[in-house]
């Protein structure tokens, strides 16, 4: 039997606001309320209620059997609390039906997977925390910010205790294999990989209402009947796209809601089911192993990391703002670490890009740099005061180390003591 595994992402960073080099030193706020606040309640109107809703009615239509996953960073789910708690508590909802499944990812979708593994580890389990604190369920399946991923990555990620892995479909890695197979790391093989199918993904999220798509209208049934239509063997079909797609980028009056209402209906009549990506990595022998080397993402034709890193204004800004990582990680100002965290958000770096920058409120990708390192420097300055940098290296590495190994004892204590207090109250109650 076939599957399909629909996976959406949903990431909005917090927009810094217009921040002039005569305000360092003196105004550490960087964010433009006004522009994130009407940014979300925009998308919240015409993407993400009517999605939910559309959502929690497949499921519901089709006794459970329609499955979906989401993504959502963070600081999207901060600025949902935020600015639109019925959001949440429809996400909440819709965990309930059972049908749907969270993913962990870093909390900022940053791209500290590329530039400082401890900030990776440390955000991934942040974010794990949140969506089991917000939605009950702890994530079993990881994706990285843009779906970027390495041999090393991916090493790391098996490490943190994560059996499935979400990854684009690239050509120079894929090779001739399809993406509807399940594969497993290079070296690492207990950890599956799930791939993109990016031309049945783009045909919803991009083309499904170009009038100039060969393939327009694009119908439920026909959308199915290609996924029926590949070789007996493809197990999974991933369908994977930003939640904007619906309702956004594909506005309601193109269809797009009735077109995602049917799918279920075409689906089941092919037997075609729907699937989350843990069951996908349980259920499925790897085809073979994926060998990446060099980190790939889901961004452009030549799916690299060249939308962030790919000009010296964008390596310049990711270099300082890495450096400082360690000293960030000593300190107990909460104010700072959520600046830290909100400035790693791989938006801010696609701003600055000569290629795309999508989204951005700049006129062009210096004033995007120029902005970033204006906010920049007064972050240095606030982590100077603090650490300064004429504490050596060495002498930094050991005060984090002995931080560390505190934290671990604490943790471990904290754990006995639960220990101790489960036996006080098993005793109480035999007696």
């Amino acid at each position: 039997m076939k599957n399909i595994c629909f996976y959406f992402q949903i990431h909005q960073p917090l927009r810094l606001k217009r921040y002039r080099f005569f305000e360092i030193g003196h105004d550490h706020y960087y964010y433009d309320d006004f522009q994130n606040e009407e940014r979300m309640k925009t998308l919240v109107e015409q993407s993400y209620i009517p999605a939910n809703r559309t959502i929690l009615e497949m499921i519901r239509s089709s006794n459970g059997k329609f499955k979906c996953t989401f993504s959502i960073s963070g600081i999207a789910l901060e600025q949902l609390e935020q600015y639109a708690p019925e959001v949440i508590d429809s996400f909440k909802e819709l965990a309930k039906t059972g049908s749907v499944e969270f993913l962990a990812e870093p909390y900022a979708h940053s791209i500290s997977s590329i530039f400082d593994a401890n900030e990776f580890e440390l955000q991934v389990k942040m974010h794990a925390d949140k969506i089991e604190s917000l939605f009950g369920k702890k994530p079993t399946a990881f994706r990285n910010a843009e779906l970027i991923y390495s041999d090393k990555i991916g090493e790391i990620v098996s490490k943190m205790g994560y059996k499935t892995m979400l990854i684009d479909e690239a050509r120079h890695i894929m090779g001739w294999k399809s993406p509807n197979f399940v594969y497993n790391h290079s070296y690492v093989h207990k950890l599956k990989l799930l791939i993109r199918n990016s031309r049945l993904s783009d045909d919803i999220s991009f083309r499904f209402s170009d009038q100039n798509s060969g393939n327009f209208p694009l119908t439920a049934d026909k959308f199915i009947g290609w996924v029926k239509s590949s070789p007996e063997n493809e197990e999974i079909t991933n369908i994977w796209m930003g939640y904007e797609a619906l309702g956004m980028y594909q506005k309601a009056e193109s269809g797009i809601f009735e077109f995602l209402k049917a799918l279920p209906y075409h689906a089941m009549e092919q037997q075609i089911s729907f699937i989350f990506p843990t069951e996908a990595g349980k259920k499925f022998e790897s085809a073979g192993t994926i060998s990446c080397p060099y980190p790939i993402s889901w961004s452009g034709h030549e799916k690299d990391l060249s939308f962030w890193t790919g000009n010296d204004l964008q390596q310049e800004a990711l270099n300082k703002l890495y450096a400082v990582s360690e000293r960030v990680h000593m300190c107990s100002d909460k104010p700072l670490q959520r600046d830290w965290l909100m400035l790693q958000s791989t938006d801010h770096f696609r701003y600055m890009s000569h290629r795309d920058a999508n989204g951005t409120h700049f006129e062009s990708p210096y004033e995007a740099f120029m902005n970033y390192m204006n906010v920049l420097a007064d972050f240095l300055e606030r982590v100077e005061a603090q650490y300064p940098t004429t504490i050596e290296n060495e002498e930094l590495n050991e005060l984090l180390k002995t931080i560390n190994h505190q934290e671990k004892e604490i943790e471990s204590l904290e754990n006995e003591l639960q220990k101790v207090k489960a036996k006080k109250v098993k005793v109480a109650v035999e007696k």
